[in-house]
């Protein structure tokens, strides 16, 4: 899913270039935040999904909730001076930048110069996935943190919903998160629960894991599921985006997904390896919670996070995410590439993210009973 954004024409920033004609540092973080920004976007698929706002000569933003009041017949010769009961209330969520996030490389220039390929081009591109990595996995915790909450919003006989969590299958096994059936069914219970809440209907998406996308296209034509515009060529080459029920389905490597991201293999999900999946792949949950270094706003410990969530959906009222600092790309040069002999590329940005309103977001499961609350 491509995204645009402007902050790359914005946002180009550099270290210690002063001996650099203006003409060549600009081609320099052309290139660069090109290469960056493009890794970024081929990854972070959570920023355009939820409610983001850029922060300027501050470190956090308050988003407001409203509840809703009621209505009542006039009675003639009262005065009108509200409701009685002060609805509607108001709460608020204040949202804070977290530390500055950052992701850097060393390139050498002798290994530049006898390399057969792009260097800095490709160590670009790989800071991008980084940063893009890191941003989507924030996100999808704070909506999962979301889904297992009541709203903030508790005035006595004025409580507004919470979050939903729906059990996908009916065992206790951790292959139901990969039945296409099942997911469908939760699906639209995910549906109904969003619409008895009052949740619009637009900008309702779904993000699971790779191999639950796939058994999803693979149920095209079946289940009662279809989707016309997932046929043909683009059901054959796994790119055809699948609908249901009005919410848009995505996949990603970073949600929360039984205890790791992305993916689990062994135990009772019925999923194998497939061999050589190096250091990256299905990784554990790290705790992310506001006691962490770096970290300011609350995504969960490990341990809270629990091995039973499988899958998000939600709709863009589910979470806020504020940006102090967009992606840029910052390089240095001059005197400093002198005494190193080579460059340090950085890739850098600063942002937050928390749940807004419960109510949109819903976390998907498997097994006996339902994940804790934080």
């Amino acid at each position: 899913m491509a995204h645009q954004s402007t902050d790359l024409t914005t946002n180009l920033v550099n270290l210690g270039q002063s001996n650099l004609s203006g003409d060549k540092r600009a081609l320099y973080l052309k290139l660069f935040s090109g290469e960056m920004f493009k890794g970024f976007q081929h990854n972070a698929i959570a920023r355009d999904m939820v409610m983001k706002r850029t922060l300027k000569n501050g470190k956090s933003l308050q988003f407001i909730y409203t509840g809703r009041t009621t209505a009542e017949y006039h009675t003639p010769g009262n005065a009108i001076l509200g409701n009685s009961d002060g609805a509607p209330p108001v709460a608020e969520k204040t949202i804070t930048v977290d530390d500055l996030l950052i992701s850097s490389a060393f390139v050498y220039d002798l290994d530049e110069t006898l390399s057969h390929y792009d260097l800095r081009s490709e160590i670009s591109r790989k800071i991008g996935y980084a940063l893009a990595e890191k941003y989507d996995r924030l996100i999808f915790r704070a909506i999962a943190r979301g889904a297992r909450s009541a709203s903030p919003v508790s005035a006595t006989n004025f409580v507004e919903p919470g979050g939903t969590q729906i059990r996908v299958g009916a065992s206790t096994n951790e292959s139901d998160a990969f039945s296409s059936s099942a997911l469908i069914a939760a699906f639209y219970d995910a549906a109904a629960a969003m619409d008895e809440k009052g949740i619009s209907g637009d900008g309702r998406v779904a993000v699971l894991n790779p191999r639950q996308y796939y058994e999803l296209i693979q149920a095209v034509g079946s289940n009662g599921l279809v989707n016309r515009d997932a046929q043909g060529s683009a059901l054959q080459g796994g790119n055809g985006i699948i609908e249901i029920a009005g919410i848009k389905i995505f996949k990603s490597m970073n949600i929360p997904f039984l205890g790791k991201y992305g993916t689990k293999y062994g135990g009772t999900s019925g999923q194998t390896s497939p061999g050589n999946t190096g250091s990256f792949i299905g990784p554990a949950l790290e705790d992310a919670s506001g006691a962490t270094t770096g970290i300011n706003n609350d995504y969960g410990t490990a341990a809270e996070f629990g091995a039973v969530s499988a899958g998000l959906i939600f709709q863009r009222e589910a979470a806020g995410c504020v940006e102090a600092i967009g992606p840029q790309v910052q390089v240095t040069s001059g005197d400093v590439s002198v005494i190193y002999q080579g460059d340090v590329i950085l890739g850098r940005l600063a942002m937050g993210a928390d749940y807004l309103n419960p109510a949109a977001a819903v976390e998907l499961y498997v097994g006996a009973s339902a994940p804790s609350t934080f």
